[in-house]
């Protein structure tokens, strides 16, 4: 099973993904963590999916929080999804952070956002997949994308 664990790691480090910011907040409990799994699932209804590691900081807060938002994170801002892919202690998450007047979900200057509210979720291996209707969505106005590919993010 370790085996094909790696040889499953060393596949998807070849395949380019996008990268976001996934952040809830519950009961005054604001958590955020680098994903690179959100997915459009449907126009119509407007869905849209995440995977989150059962054992993440962000899970507990994001499955009983109901909405969340996700930034999509534009090509300068490596920094950004560096912070919030290490386990950074609750009380500093926050430290230089700079997020949206209107929604201290979302960072500012990213390609743009999406607040969705869960309207399904889907237990598998030591992930929980969740499925967001979008409440909203906004295009921001950065000139490049970041995404991960080979252990490393890099600006589209």
């Amino acid at each position: 099973m370790q085996e094909q664990g790696s040889e499953q790691r060393s596949l998807f480090r070849l395949w380019p993904s996008g990268v976001s910011v996934v952040v809830a907040e519950l009961d005054g409990r604001r958590a955020g963590l680098t994903v690179s799994t959100l997915l459009s699932l449907s126009l119509g209804p407007a869905l849209v999916g995440i995977s989150i590691a059962r054992e993440a900081s962000l899970y507990e807060v994001l499955d009983g929080a109901g909405e969340w938002g996700a930034s999509v994170l534009s090509g300068d801002q490596d920094h950004l999804a560096q912070h919030f892919a290490r386990s950074v202690p609750p009380i500093a998450l926050w430290d230089g952070i700079v997020v949206r007047e209107d929604d201290p979900r979302l960072l500012v200057d990213a390609v743009g956002w999406v607040t969705a509210r869960t309207v399904d979720t889907l237990v598998t291996g030591d992930h929980t997949f969740f499925v967001g209707e979008v409440l909203s969505l906004e295009l921001g106005s950065a000139a490049s994308s970041l995404v991960y590919f080979e252990r490393r993010y890099t600006a589209l």
